[in-house]
């Protein structure tokens, strides 16, 4: 039986999901919370997409608030979440215990790799900032080097039959789409980031989804951030 989570002061509050205070919130990013504009664009597309029928496979929890908000708000069958960092497991599994989801929403601490000759695991550059964490990226700018260990893409989704793929993995989607059968799924909301891979990149992930059978829902995208459904 999994331990209890211990219960914090909660310090903001984003579509009715409470976010419990952590080191990794500051007066700003409370603001933001508070006012839906912290991943406003990622939670705007998923709430638009998932249903109660879908199972969402978050790649990239982050904090934990945009698949907790869509599983408050959308709840769907479950919602699957992976986060390389683990710094911040704890404080996830805090904000799930917070909002009582816990029965509808889960996050691991592995990598997912959908390309050939998967090794067992992969260096994570944990930098202060959990936003600049990422599998790119200088070691001698990080704060710590960490292995996590790897998981089949493939193979997870087989495990989940997942509907929905909402990924922001700071660069590291480029690679994920190269190699990932997308054909199991209706909808997907990514977040792109050209810094990591360049313009040509980011072109070469949404030609990758439109040849996936991906239709861009325009109200509901910008240039970095792609909310698509499934043509029918």
């Amino acid at each position: 039986m999994p331990e209890a989570t211990e219960i914090r002061e909660i310090a903001a509050e984003c579509l009715g999901v409470k976010v419990p205070a952590s080191r990794f919130l500051h007066d700003r990013r409370i603001e933001r919370i508070n006012a839906a504009r912290y991943e406003g664009q990622e939670i705007a597309g998923a709430l638009h997409v998932v249903n109660e029928d879908d199972v969402v496979l978050e790649i990239g929890a982050g904090i934990g608030l945009v698949g907790a908000v869509i599983a408050a708000n959308r709840k769907p069958r479950a919602v699957h979440s992976f986060e390389a960092n683990p710094d911040l497991i704890p404080e996830i599994e805090a904000l799930y215990a917070a909002n009582g989801l816990q029965e509808r929403i889960g996050v691991r601490n592995i990598v997912l790799i959908s390309a050939p000759n998967r090794p067992e695991a992969v260096a994570f550059h944990v930098h202060n900032s959990y936003l600049g964490s990422s599998l790119i990226g200088n070691a001698a700018r990080a704060a710590r080097v960490v292995e996590v260990p790897t998981a089949s893409f493939s193979q997870t989704c087989a495990d989940l039959s997942p509907t929905v793929l909402v990924m922001d993995i700071e660069g590291g989607e480029l690679d994920l789409l190269r190699h990932a059968d997308l054909s199991g799924l209706r909808a997907v909301v990514v977040e792109f980031h050209p810094n990591a891979y360049g313009v040509e990149g980011m072109k070469e992930c949404k030609q990758i989804l439109r040849d996936a059978g991906f239709e861009r829902v325009d109200e509901k995208s910008t240039r970095t951030v792609w909310t698509c459904i499934r043509a029918a």
